[in-house]
């Protein structure tokens, strides 16, 4: 019998793995084979796999202090004993950051290396582990195509004057611009939620990415408009080691009357704010919401004020507001972040739920309200594997 085709996805963050296999069906669908994370790395990694009903296969530590390369081989070790009766065609990662050139997914990234490696000083949180997964496979499957699904390009479609920073031409035309982030997961909202709300995908929505990196997105019949991220993944909302929105007189502040080295500025605005700074000891949201401290409660009102001034002026973008959604961890499975949101929203006229948003919805908003609020998950490895898949069929 001959083998059937496979897909394997990669998501490299800053401090985990994520990947997926899938297998092409008929009418080039696709099966879910495996799902796994590799998280704690730098610390305590963990390796966990899960099959397509969610059982758990496989659950594992690596040897204390793994790094990202050791990471990446533990993952491809693992796939090579995995495959079963799927032949790899391709591997899709995710690419945070391509630049103004990039609008849609590339195939090739070896010849884009060098270029991708330009944008790593932009998103290094994130840019230089994805370039690393790409070599990892390049080593271990030479032939295999490879393709580079960038997390900047569903916002190309905003207007101008959404993309500009109030800098002179010079520095537009050198591409310092508003990108946004997250695009792979607000794609992923915007190909569902028709199932969930017609009139909203027909509308005006703004999607709440909330996890460790977090942002906010208004769109119009599902495309991009506006977004929190701008040049970098630093701007909009508080983050989990990340400030957000800042004002720049700050930095000069810190560089010109603190003597702060710019590597020690970026250490600070990367790793040393937002929820981990304010709180002081965590940037896990469940540890926040389960700690009596008075830094744990600060941490997590700031988090949720910020998020209501964001979505405040995403509004304004829009010029109204039909449904608001929650996706990614903090969105999904925090309840007490998504009340503290809405509650503070019934000017916008959205009548929250409070007993449904504690079964996590999918609907958190009453019967009648004027604006729907949703949780609705996010599926960014299904996203890069349909782009893979579309690119190498051609």
């Amino acid at each position: 019998m001959a083998a059937r085709q496979g897909i394997l996805t990669l998501n490299a963050g800053s401090s985990s793995i994520k990947f997926a296999l899938y297998a092409v069906a008929a009418g080039r669908e696709l099966e879910l084979r495996y799902r796994g994370l590799l998280d704690g790395i730098g610390e305590d990694a963990r390796l966990r796999v899960s099959d397509a009903a969610g059982a758990v296969t496989e659950r594992r530590r690596l040897p204390g202090g793994a790094d990202h390369e050791r990471a990446l081989a533990a993952v491809l070790e693992w796939l090579q004993a995995n495959l079963g009766d799927l032949a790899l065609i391709a591997a899709g990662h995710r690419v945070v950051h391509g630049g103004p050139a990039h609008i849609a997914p590339a195939l090739g990234v070896g010849g884009l290396r060098g270029e991708l490696q330009v944008l790593c000083a932009l998103a290094p949180l994130h840019q230089p582990h994805s370039l690393a997964a790409i070599r990892a496979i390049r080593q271990l499957r030479p032939q295999l195509p490879q393709v580079a699904c960038f997390d900047t390009a569903f916002h190309r479609t905003q207007p101008l004057v959404a993309q500009r920073f109030a800098l002179p031409e010079a520095y537009a035309q050198r591409g310092v611009l508003r990108y946004g982030f997250h695009g792979l997961s607000y794609e992923s909202i915007a190909q569902r939620l028709a199932d969930y709300d017609p009139a909203a995908a027909a509308g005006r929505t703004v999607v709440a990415h909330l996890g460790n990196g977090a942002s906010m997105c208004a769109m119009r019949g599902r495309r991009s408009i506006a977004t929190t991220m701008g040049f970098t993944a630093l701007d909009g909302l508080m983050m989990g080691q990340r400030p957000g929105s800042i004002d720049p007189g700050v930095l000069l502040y810190l560089l010109q009357h603190d003597g702060m080295s710019p590597a020690q500025l970026e250490e600070l605005l990367y790793r040393r704010s937002g929820l981990l700074g304010v709180s002081g000891f965590s940037m896990d949201m469940r540890e926040l919401l389960a700690s009596d401290a008075e830094s744990a409660a600060l941490a997590v009102a700031l988090y949720c004020y910020r998020a209501r001034c964001e979505l405040g002026a995403l509004v304004a973008a829009l010029g109204g507001l039909d449904a608001l959604v929650f996706t990614a961890g903090i969105g999904e499975n925090a309840a007490p972040i998504r009340a503290a949101i809405c509650q503070e929203l019934e000017w916008l006229g959205l009548m929250f739920d409070p007993e449904a948003n504690e079964r996590h919805g999918p609907r958190i908003s009453r019967e009648g309200s004027r604006v729907r609020a949703w949780v609705i998950p996010t599926d960014e490895e299904l996203v890069i594997a349909r782009h893979t898949l579309n690119v190498v069929s051609g």
